[in-house]
């Protein structure tokens, strides 16, 4: 079993330490996430894993963990109710089956996967959260793809702030202003689709195919420091503060995401990186998707 790697911990508002970056596993199947993630845990040193219901993995990633060697209270977990879940009840029968699909009793971070602004139980199902929350089951909830409207309900109306919001962020879809609000309010920012989505175009209705891997500033800045484009998107999530959840389904790209702790960006570097700004999503606008 591999040591974990030196990666830094986030203390959520609650006090909970989050591993800064972790393995994500969308689009993967349940053999695929077994595999990767017993990878991942076992033989590259990770220790968060981020999951959710409508990737149809859960059972995969909880094999993976059983599986790995490493003890369950060394790693943090994460999954997300789906939108069909969302209402009080159905919240709490949903987390019920994703515990017994990963195989656990607990999760480490429960989120609320879209805030469906036209559905209307929204603020339902995050009272849920925070009864799943207050029985210990979730040692932390927030929520995905929230835009500062979108938390100021919950911060209007609930009783429990979100300790993290993970939005779609990368160079070319930074969000500055979602992740402002979250500061301002102690909210982790997490980033979904860090390295700008895949290759081919996104889902979300506007997207366009990801460029930012072969992009030549990045490249130029990898080219100082022996990294790829990647590396250089996850050092720059990591010293803008951010969660990373890069996802891969290759063992070595696995490796080489996490060995980004023996090098640091420069200013010009930073400015550099801002430049790519383009304000092009890969998924959809939340307000947007119901």
């Amino acid at each position: 079993m591999a040591k974990r790697a030196d990666v830094p911990d986030i203390t959520l508002n609650n006090g909970v330490k989050m591993p800064q970056l972790g393995l994500g596993v969308w689009q993967t199947t349940n053999e695929q996430a077994e595999a990767l993630v017993r990878f991942a845990l076992a033989e590259a040193g990770y220790r968060h894993i981020d999951t959710a219901k409508a990737y149809g993995n859960e059972e995969g990633v909880g094999r993976g963990i059983a599986t790995s060697g490493v003890p369950r209270e060394e790693i943090f977990l994460t999954t997300k109710l789906w939108n069909a879940d969302q209402g009080y009840d159905s919240t709490l029968r949903a987390f019920d089956e994703s515990l017994k699909r990963l195989g656990t009793d607990y999760v480490n971070l429960y989120l609320i996967h879209w805030p469906l602004p036209k559905k209307g139980t929204f603020l339902d199902t995050w009272k849920a959260l925070e009864h799943i929350y207050h029985e210990g089951r979730a040692k932390a909830i927030g929520v995905c793809n929230n835009k500062p409207h979108h938390l100021q309900q919950i911060l209007d109306h609930g009783t429990v702030v979100p300790a993290v919001n993970q939005i779609e962020l990368h160079p070319h879809f930074p969000q500055y202003l979602t992740q402002t609000f979250n500061t301002s309010r102690g909210i982790a920012t997490e980033a979904w689709s860090p390295l700008g989505g895949t290759s081919k175009s996104g889902w979300g209705g506007k997207s366009k195919p990801n460029t930012l891997l072969q992009d030549p500033e990045l490249k130029r800045i990898g080219a100082k420091y022996g990294k790829s484009a990647a590396q250089i998107m996850i050092r720059w999530h990591l010293e803008s503060g951010h969660i990373v959840i890069p996802k891969s389904t290759h063992e070595e790209r696995i490796r080489q995401n996490i060995d980004v702790f023996d090098f640091k960006l420069t200013g010009e570097d930073f400015e550099a990186i801002a430049a790519l700004d383009n304000e092009q999503r890969v998924g959809f606008d939340p307000d947007d998707f119901n």
